[in-house]
């Protein structure tokens, strides 16, 4: 869904993470939030559980789970690593 505001254009681009080229540079971020998706896999990486990076953030735990699966889906969907001929 590409929805047009005065700011600029919005696009969701997986179930409740939006980019905006005028919000974190136009990083993946979680709809309606200033939050990045990377900033949230980061957390939980470091070991935050899912429900501390939801207090930490003010967001609800379905809301860091959408980033989780988001980076899931980005990371399952990248092209293989190609040997080059030598």
């Amino acid at each position: 869904m590409v929805e047009s505001t005065a700011q600029g254009t919005t696009m969701e681009v997986f179930p409740g993470i939006s980019m905006d080229p005028d919000v974190r540079f136009g990083k993946p971020c979680l709809t309606g939030t200033r939050i990045d998706v990377a900033t949230i896999v980061g957390a939980v990486a470091a070991g935050e559980t899912v429900e501390t990076v939801g207090e930490e953030y003010a967001l609800s735990v379905e809301q860091v789970r959408s980033a989780l699966s988001y980076a899931a889906h980005v990371a399952a969907h990248l092209p293989p690593a190609v040997r080059q001929a030598s």
